[in-house]
């Protein structure tokens, strides 16, 4: 027998657009048996009452039983033998015609009987599991939106439980309700096929055993046709049999999971999240703008292909283009009345589409998968070993460090620009200095910045005061007086990668460690986008300039700097130290990291030059001859950045 079309009972709980388009068609189905059942029973009831019109309704009969095979069914797979064995039967009617003159008691009995009961039981049922269904469904659609509504609050905790049971019940019961509705009709595509041929196995027996010149009309080859034909019809019913046994133990499989799985956001504490995705599908919530400050949600069933986000609304055919993923961002936002929602942003930098997920699993696997595609992984041979390497890589920066300096083969001197060390125009001998812990260089906790430290338009604002604004772009503006002298100055492209609080600026390791909790947040989070900036480092002051506006962001008196290093791997890394005075009287210290395009050996040069030209009078070694003059930067600088300021050696 050729295999029979069925529903999948592992994507009930799913409730995929592209199942309910699947589930459309069975209906369609069974609509159309039905249709086509009712009009063969008439067909039949007529036989039986119209005694004295038997060959009317035999001939009707016949034609109705030649019908099938002019029926549109939506799923028409494997009916051929159906069909010739229809024609068949409707050859022996024709045949039959003169002779059903009295078989009342047979054809209620083997014909009219097994076609009702087929009616009654199959298609009743499948039309009553429908209409529930439906109201399950409904269900579940409005305690989902409910679901969706929950504040944030903490008071309302005991709303987000009987909510959150709602939804459960509702999911469960929608489950149990389109299993039964998915084997019902799995189980009608079996009897439809033995509903169309054993009433008309009973017709011809009862013509068989009802005349006695029936010996005459049906020869050996009706009787093997007949034997083949409930042989069919038996295997027919031993392959449903066992399809509904395997069903039966599918669907109490399906059931006996655990509650975890009907309830939403089961595993908020430790989710366990797949950051390899390269491709995801799934129910979110999208948000419309409605007017410039109201918002509606819409839920609706969202997947990735390729390198797009594509959205299929349910009854829907076929997903349309929402976004392209390519060189996007994604990132999770802070909306005002919904949880788990994350923006996808376009490469020009514009705000997309904001959407929102049911668990902070689904949340953060739908970032790293759009993420994941975001880098164009897709196109490459093996893009799950891809996805893999680069998220491994992304979490070695996470990795907590007890000690920077236990990573070191010898302790490193710190790089002390503080000028409290130099004394009396005396050296300072170098010390061993202990490396401490990271709890001792940055308190745990302590928030990252991972933009700008001031937006320009405020910067701008702040530094206006009086002063008379040239329209052509010259200003009198006496607040870097060093900017005329083009020689003690340097500027250096860098992408700013994030800022944070230090507890101490007495050792570089303080740097190191900023530099690996920066960008160990920005893995964790998922946060790629640098900005980029211009870094002026002059004899006064070092500067970070917009590089479209030219406008200063933030500046910082070089003798405020008291820290200054290069990571000794990743050389393009730096950072600086700066201490800033309190409102409050007293001093804070703040880290800075960055990305240059240039070597941070180099930045760092050229910062310690401009460091000394600071310093009037200097005691410094050149080949054993002390010197008391300024430093003349003409000689060659040869400086390891493990060397601290006020012991360097030329």
């Amino acid at each position: 027998m050729p295999a029979v079309d069925k529903l999948l009972l592992e994507e009930a709980l799913q409730d995929s657009p592209q199942t309910r388009s699947l589930l459309s068609v069975f209906e369609e189905d069974a609509g159309t048996l039905t249709d086509y059942t009712n009009q063969l029973l008439q067909a039949m009831q007529r036989v039986y009452g119209a005694q004295n019109e038997m060959c009317l309704a035999t001939q009707q009969l016949s034609k109705q039983l030649l019908a099938y095979e002019k029926q549109n069914f939506a799923l028409g797979k494997g009916d051929e033998e159906v069909i010739s064995t229809l024609h068949y039967f409707s050859k022996v009617v024709d045949e039959l015609n003169v002779l059903h003159t009295e078989l009342a008691k047979q054809l209620a009995d083997t014909m009219v009987l097994p076609i009702i009961q087929f009616r009654e039981k199959d298609l009743t049922e499948v039309s009553t599991l429908k209409d529930l269904f439906g109201l399950a469904s409904n269900e579940h659609d409005l305690s989902m939106a409910k679901y969706s509504k929950l504040p944030k609050k903490k008071e309302n905790e005991k709303v987000k439980t009987e909510v959150v049971k709602e939804v459960a019940a509702a999911r469960r019961k929608q489950h149990l309700s389109s299993l039964q509705y998915y084997c019902a009709l799995n189980a009608l595509q079996y009897r439809k096929r033995v509903a169309m041929m054993e009433p008309m196995i009973g017709f011809a027996h009862g013509q068989i055993n009802f005349f006695k010149r029936g010996a005459e009309m049906f020869n050996q080859s009706m009787d093997s046709f007949l034997s083949s034909v409930a042989d069919m019809v038996q295997s027919i019913q031993v392959e449903q049999e066992a399809e509904a046994e395997k069903m039966r133990v599918s669907q109490q499989e399906l059931l006996s999971v655990d509650e975890s799985v009907y309830t939403p956001d089961f595993d908020v504490s430790t989710p366990q999240i797949n950051r390899n995705l390269i491709q995801k599908a799934g129910y979110l919530n999208l948000r419309n703008k409605t007017g410039l400050v109201t918002t509606t949600w819409e839920r609706l069933y969202f997947f990735t292909q390729g390198g797009n986000l594509m959205c299929q609304p349910r009854g829907a055919v076929a997903g349309g283009l929402i976004q392209d993923l390519d060189n996007c961002s994604v990132m999770a936002v802070d909306c005002e009345d919904r949880r788990y929602c994350f923006q996808i942003t376009t490469p020009n930098g514009k705000s997309g589409i904001i959407l929102q997920a049911e668990s902070r699993k689904e949340n953060e696997e739908w970032i790293c998968a759009i993420n994941n595609i975001s880098r164009q992984i897709y196109l490459t041979d093996n893009p799950e070993a891809v996805a893999i390497k680069l998220n491994q890589t992304a979490l070695q920066a996470v990795t907590p460090i007890t000690s920077y300096g236990k990573k070191q083969e010898s302790s490193r001197p710190s790089q002390n620009l503080k000028n409290s060390e130099m004394e009396n125009d005396k050296i300072v001998p170098k010390t061993t200095v202990n490396v401490p812990e990271p709890e001792q260089l940055i308190a745990p906790g302590t928030p990252i910045q991972f933009d700008i430290v001031l937006p320009a338009t405020e910067f701008l604002d702040q530094n206006r005061g009086g002063r008379r604004v040239n329209p052509f772009g010259e200003t009198e503006d006496d607040t870097f007086p060093e900017a005329e002298d083009s020689l003690l100055q340097q500027m250096f492209i860098v992408r700013f990668l994030g800022s944070m609080a230090v507890n101490t600026d007495s050792t570089a390791e303080v740097i190191y460690e900023a530099m690996r909790q920066v960008l160990a947040a920005r893995a964790i989070h998922n946060i790629f986008r640098m900005t980029e900036t211009h870094l002026m480092v002059t004899s006064q002051t070092l500067r970070l300039i917009d590089p479209q506006t030219q406008v200063t962001r933030a500046n910082f008196e070089l003798t405020s700097v008291t820290q200054f290093a290069a990571h000794q791997e990743n050389k393009r890394l730096v950072g600086f130290v700066v201490r800033m005075p309190e409102s409050t009287g007293g001093e804070s210290l703040s880290t800075y990291i960055f990305e240059s395009n240039s070597e941070g050996e180099k930045v760092l040069t050229f910062f310690f030059i401009l460091r000394f030209q600071n310093i009037s009078v200097q005691t410094k070694i050149f080949t054993g001859v002390f010197y008391t003059t300024p430093l003349d930067t003409s000689l060659p600088f040869c400086m390891s950045p493990s060397r601290s300021l006020d012991n360097t050696t030329f």
